[in-house]
């Protein structure tokens, strides 16, 4: 067969330890390039998209920012867009990335924004 990449094991592992964990709970997805971070809150009952932001948006394009400063403003955007629809409890799947750079600053503003994970 061949060996799997480290960074698709990674990303395996970490979405079904979470799966396990939290049942009735939405997913916050992210997924990021060298230019860009967008994230998604999904309802992975019904298979839908709630809410989702993206640095590709016309209110990111007009800044000249830091990528880990976009990424703050990110999860800003995106809890406040969860607490407008009502969502307040969620649980983190960061893929196949470290917890750590633009992730972790975009986990910390989401958690000072009012959601919970």
């Amino acid at each position: 067969m061949g060996k799997i990449k480290t960074h698709i094991k990674r990303k395996l592992r970490n979405r079904k330890k979470l799966k396990e964990l939290a049942k009735n709970r939405f997913r916050i997805s992210i997924f990021k390039t060298s230019k860009n971070i967008s994230a998604q809150i999904i309802d992975d009952k019904s298979m839908k998209t709630l809410v989702s932001a993206s640095s590709i948006e016309k209110l990111f394009k007009q800044k000249k920012a830091k990528k880990s400063e976009i990424s703050t403003l990110i999860g800003e955007i995106l809890a406040k867009r969860a607490v407008e629809k009502k969502i307040d409890s969620v649980y983190f799947d960061r893929g196949s990335y470290k917890y750590h750079g633009r992730v972790k600053s975009f986990a910390e503003s989401l958690r000072k924004n009012g959601l919970k994970f």
